[in-house]
């Protein structure tokens, strides 16, 4: 069985070539985001890191339009952050947590953000990385995005999203185990 899960976690030659060329295309296309870098070495680091593709790919897969949002010179890591316009389509209408889902009796959503983002290999956006993002664009007009809660919060079984209106970053609470249509999670990569 864990061989199965290692297995699943590979992308093909082909699915890592795809992949990688519209990861450049977008890189390209936005280098308002990442000024200064460079794709060539953003590639070699990601060529080098299989596993880090896979969680790319499923980033891609579920809508995210992952792109380097920053690279951390102690570390030398480069930062991926979904970047679509809205939270991510293949993403929503999941509530916040396990715990949260558990606690539903019905109408359960299929899935909670919390294990789609550890199923992915990714981090959930925190309140302060949601707010970075909004300064290399305005992203979650029209939908918000589950971030990472303080403990004290979710012990008393709340959550926190954010989303940007009126030029604005709004962070509002909700029942951990609320999940709206319009409502998903955005993550990061570091690579």
């Amino acid at each position: 069985m864990a061989n199965e899960s290692i297995i699943n976690k590979e992308l093909s030659l082909e699915q890592r070539e795809e992949l990688l060329a519209i990861l450049k295309d977008r890189f390209e296309k936005n280098m308002d985001r990442h000024q200064g870098l460079e794709w060539a070495k953003v590639q070699a680091r990601l060529e080098a890191n299989a596993e880090k593709l896979w969680s790319l790919n499923e980033m891609e897969r579920t809508g995210g339009e992952p792109d380097v949002v920053g690279y951390e010179e102690g570390k030398d890591e480069y930062t991926f952050y979904d970047c679509s316009a809205e939270s991510p389509t293949g993403r929503r209408s999941v509530c916040y947590d396990r715990k949260a889902l558990d606690s539903r009796k019905k109408n359960k959503p299929e899935n909670s953000a919390m294990d789609m983002a550890a199923d992915m290999g990714i981090d959930m956006l925190t309140e302060e990385q949601y707010r970075a993002l909004q300064e290399v664009g305005n992203f979650d007009m029209k939908t918000s995005s589950w971030v990472q809660t303080p403990s004290d919060i979710r012990e008393r079984g709340g959550a926190i999203f954010c989303d940007y209106r009126y030029g604005h970053v709004f962070v509002y609470h909700n029942g951990a185990d609320s999940y709206y249509a319009a409502r998903g999670f955005r993550g990061l990569l570091r690579v």
